[in-house]
């Protein structure tokens, strides 16, 4: 991978879902070359063959293009949905009857079937049930087998949207038989992170994680649910990263919390140095139109103020008309919020740099923003571990991360402002420095006379983050 470094890519990474609209060479290719850092493939759609074949088209581009492209798998979650319409997107009007059916049945204009079988026992005569992350309410007149309901906000539904009861009476257990198979087959398929939906505590992490016995790949805990934001604390200290799913989200509590619950849970992962996923409708109106509205622009930019650590795009690139001008106008909207927007960013978390690692990290962003010639952070790194807890620190120059294992570098395209490029384990110390040095310069990251900040352990696999040296390119390599 020696591909030089695309001029103006912007530090808040892009996330980007893979679906029928964009499940194909050209189109991941050029995903990637407009912005994309990762690509989520939702399992609560397709078959395993189109998962397979997404992520085959993701390390292809990668190959490609030279550089490191992740892939994260999205759990299905315990949470219902419509199975097939044979109209699509079907049209729900105001105070007519819809029935929900477990047992199966046609999908059309007098009901649909729906995949969890214990709906009727969750819900009563008066509750709500909202489809599609609440672009339709209906409330249930009867239930029993099957949930006879009356729509009394209409709109667009489609095969697989989601069925939303009312939470506290959902039955489901966190963790599926729907999501173990789902994980067995994301982790055979070799993703780099795994999305686990409708977190509600810290147990549905740690029941996911066992489940994937020696072959564990990050976690994001995907916050959705009322119980979820409730346990936010504890969440964001024990998944390696959150997304705050704003469609679920705003279906379980008011919508007019939402804007400004999104900045408490990206401040709160922040302070745990936990990289923060913003998602849901952000260019929504771009599913068929080939620019999106103001309102969207200053979403997208808002979240990047916000401090997230990346945006995502659904819909907009799984089924819209313009999924890579989507995915090149997020990109954009993203670059300059973060030139232009710097007065109005969000204030970082107070210090809390309690042992040697997170202090040298800290110390590498103070150097590189003082010093007149420094041109980037670059860091030797198995785990991540020492790119992570520079992202956290928000430096004003590129951060490149050099690690030898292709997991580790694949799971860093999620971090903030981290450049992963690969190299080999170095012997020592001098021969890291060096290879970064030549890492840079092969790509053309640096030239003669530059100042790098270098971060790293010595003896090398011996210690922990121990090293800072300011290193000028052409200079002495020791440290």
């Amino acid at each position: 991978m020696n591909a030089p470094e695309e001029p103006g890519r912007p530090n808040t990474k892009l996330v980007v879902t893979l679906g029928p609209a964009t499940r194909n060479a050209a189109m991941v290719r050029s995903l990637a070359e407009a912005g994309a850092a990762l690509f989520r493939v939702n399992l609560s759609h397709g078959t395993p063959q189109d998962h397979a074949e997404a992520v085959r088209l993701v390390r292809e581009a990668e190959g490609a293009l030279g550089r490191s492209l992740g892939v994260m798998a999205d759990l299905p979650g315990p949470k219902g949905r419509l199975g097939r319409l044979s109209v699509e997107p079907l049209e729900l009007e105001p105070g007519r009857s819809f029935v929900l059916r477990p047992d199966g049945g046609p999908g059309d204009g007098d009901g649909a079937p729906v995949s969890y079988a214990g709906l009727g026992s969750d819900v009563r005569p008066g509750d709500r049930i909202l489809l599609a992350d609440g672009a339709v309410e209906l409330v249930v007149r009867e239930s029993g087998r099957e949930v006879a309901t009356e729509v009394v906000r209409g709109g667009a539904v489609r095969s697989r949207s989601g069925v939303n009861p009312p939470s506290e009476r959902l039955g489901l257990p966190p963790v599926t038989d729907a999501d173990r198979e789902a994980l067995a087959r994301a982790l055979d398929l070799g993703v780099d992170l795994v999305a686990q939906s409708f977190v509600r505590r810290v147990e549905d992490l740690e029941e996911l994680r066992a489940l994937m016995g020696d072959r564990r790949v990050p976690l994001v805990a995907k916050i959705e649910t009322r119980m979820a934001v409730e346990a936010a604390g504890a969440l964001v200290e024990s998944a390696e990263g959150v997304m705050v799913a704003r469609g679920d989200l705003g279906v379980e509590l008011p919508m007019e919390e939402i804007p400004v619950l999104q900045k408490e849970l990206i401040t709160r992962a922040r302070g745990a140095g936990t990289p923060a996923i913003v998602a849901t409708q952000m260019l929504e109106s771009m599913l068929h139109a080939s620019r999106p509205t103001r309102a969207e622009a200053s979403d997208v930019a808002n979240a990047v103020l916000d401090g997230a650590d990346a945006v995502m795009l659904s819909g907009e690139t799984a089924i819209g008309e313009f999924p890579v001008e989507a995915a090149r106008t997020a990109a954009g909207i993203a670059r300059v919020a973060e030139r232009r927007g710097r007065l109005f960013e969000a204030e970082g978390p107070d210090c809390r740099h309690r042992d040697g690692p997170s202090a040298i990290a800290h110390a590498a962003a103070e150097v590189a923003a003082q010093h007149p010639d420094a041109a980037a952070i670059a860091c030797f790194t198995r785990t991540g571990r020492t790119a992570a807890l520079l992202a956290g620190e928000r430096p004003r120059v590129p951060i490149h991360a050099f690690a030898p294992v292709d997991g580790v570098r694949r799971a860093l395209c999620l971090q903030w402002g981290v450049r992963p490029w690969p190299t080999e384990v170095p012997p020592h110390t001098d021969a890291m420095i060096a290879g970064m040095e030549e890492g840079l310069l092969a790509r053309g990251l640096a030239a003669d006379g530059d100042v790098i900040v270098m971060v790293a352990s010595s003896p090398v696999g011996y210690a922990r983050t121990n090293l800072l040296k300011v290193h000028r390119i052409g200079g002495p390599r020791t440290p």
